[in-house]
């Protein structure tokens, strides 16, 4: 297995974080490695969501778990690897939150392929997870 994981504190409610994170066709306003997104159903598990990076080959993910101002997982399969993505907000105290994402690749092969295709597709977390949350703060 291969993981990563990056967060970010705030003082942004739960609540705000999660009503981005729903609002999943305007992802592309604080996510920059989007060009195009379309969703097949509500933001719940089993809906499965079509993501275009700029320049790329459509990505294939589908909610796997979603707990309203707690957490969403969603989960991309190719080439006999299972691509896991954690995004869960943790409270801190009253005022201040933590925004967690956590990838985790795991399946055949991912001993190798998790150190060549992992930072590719988190290296842009620190700034997405700023511009989430600096939305939310709105």
């Amino acid at each position: 297995m291969w993981e990563y994981e990056h967060s970010i504190e705030t003082s942004a409610t739960p609540e705000a974080i999660w009503r981005l994170w729903a609002d999943v066709e305007n992802w592309g306003t604080w996510n920059a490695e989007i060009e195009k997104i379309e969703m097949s159903g509500p933001f719940a598990a089993g809906t499965q969501i079509t993501m275009t990076p700029p320049g790329d080959d459509p990505v294939l993910l589908r909610i796997a778990e979603a707990v309203e101002d707690e957490l969403f997982v969603d989960e991309a399969g190719f080439d006999g690897l299972l691509l896991r993505t954690t995004h869960r907000i943790d409270r801190i105290d009253h005022d201040r939150i933590r925004v967690v994402y956590r990838m985790e690749i795991t399946g055949n092969g991912a001993l190798e392929a998790g150190p060549q295709i992992g930072p590719v597709i988190t290296a842009d977390w620190p700034d997405t997870l700023a511009s989430l949350v600096k939305l939310a703060l709105r």
